[in-house]
């Protein structure tokens, strides 16, 4: 599984505190409201919106906050002017770096991304210096404790996905970002119950990495989400199942 696919599947069976939710609700809200504002309020026309919002509703987030982001993106008006912009970058070991990011002032972002990168053993550098070693794919994971491992192999494949990976403990259906919210509608409508859906940057390759390195990798990335004007950190960090948990 790759680092990031880890690092998501993490945080999302750990509880969050209330500060922490909040942040989490605070990107959301930024996501549904750009996606309105540029594909429209409809989800079933916009998929980016639909999967804005099938996000919020996996943090449980409240149906009037998912409402009120829709209705600020659609409403027009002047308002404040988002921009999204991705950073590229190293962090310790080598490992590849990819930072979502949605602010209303570049010149506030980009100095304070690269002060964490260098802070925590790493270095931003140019756009494309990394980003041709990610792929753009949709990631549906399932528990394997809890569905029939062979039969979702199967149904998966009969529904267009383009790859499985079978881990020690998770099975990931990969899908194009186009045929995403097919697959994982269709295996929803089967009775599979994803423990994470999205669509995301998955590494082409990865770098193995463990104990001190793993550490300031890990502490890379949690500040890098820490930033208000950061939405997606992508990463291709392989760390031993049992090193993460340990970690976190």
């Amino acid at each position: 599984m790759s680092g990031h696919s880890k690092w998501s599947t993490i945080k999302h069976k750990k509880a969050k505190t209330d500060s922490a939710r909040g942040k989490v609700f605070t990107k959301i809200i930024r996501e549904i409201t750009i996606s309105a504002k540029t594909g429209g309020g409809d989800p079933s026309g916009n998929p980016r919106l639909r999967l804005a919002i099938d996000k919020g509703k996996a943090a449980n987030m409240p149906n009037d906050n998912i409402d009120r982001a829709i209705q600020k993106g659609i409403g027009g008006g002047e308002g404040v002017v988002m921009e999204e912009i991705s950073y590229e970058g190293y962090g310790p070991a080598g490992v590849a770096v990819i930072v979502e990011a949605l602010t209303d002032n570049r010149n506030r972002t980009a100095p304070d991304l690269r002060s964490i990168f260098q802070k925590n053993g790493g270095n931003m550098g140019e756009v494309g210096c990394v980003g041709w070693m990610f792929k753009r794919r949709g990631v549906i994971a399932f528990e394997k404790a809890k569905v029939d491992v062979d039969q979702l192999t199967m149904d998966a494949i009969d529904l267009g996905a383009e790859d499985i990976n079978d881990e020690d403990e998770s099975l990931e259906i990969l899908t194009t970002p186009e045929n995403y919210l097919k697959v994982n509608d269709a295996l929803k409508q089967k009775g599979y119950v994803p423990i994470s859906a999205e669509i995301t940057m998955v590494p082409q390759n990865t770098v193995a990495i463990n104990g001190e390195d793993a550490k300031k990798v890990l502490k890379l990335v949690s500040a890098l989400e820490e930033n208000d004007d950061v939405q997606n950190v992508y990463a291709n960090f392989d760390i031993p199942d049992d090193v993460l948990e340990q970690l976190q």
